[in-house]
């Protein structure tokens, strides 16, 4: 495969950006076998990956780059609002919750543009 190639820069992506984080997955789900899910050090890390997503999810809402700054505050809070109600209405949904959240963001860029 050549750089003329157009099919290299996938190539690149699995070789760089997949295949070095699927290794640490695999290897965590070895070494978990057996862990209590209540033991300190694993509310510890859920505890640590709750507040990384709560500060991503921070930073889109208030500020956000590309075209998601074109998207007013406004229907930002609303597009999260939607998305929560949807994902405690839906049995605690994740998949529901981001779709409608996704939805309502759309739905209110699309609306506004109009």
């Amino acid at each position: 495969m050549s750089l003329a190639d157009p099919l290299w820069p996938y190539l690149l992506v699995l070789l760089i950006g997949f295949l070095p984080s699927e290794i640490w997955r695999a290897l965590a789900v070895v070494l978990v076998k057996g862990l209590d899910e209540r033991s300190e050090i694993l509310v510890w890390v859920r505890a640590v990956a709750t507040t990384l997503v709560a500060g991503v999810v921070a930073k889109l809402l208030f500020a956000p780059t590309g075209a998601l700054a074109a998207a007013p505050l406004v229907g930002r809070l609303g597009a999260l609002a939607a998305g929560v109600v949807v994902f405690f209405a839906l049995r605690r949904s994740v998949l529901a919750g981001v779709l409608a959240g996704e939805a309502a963001l759309v739905a209110m860029v699309w609306w506004a543009a109009r």
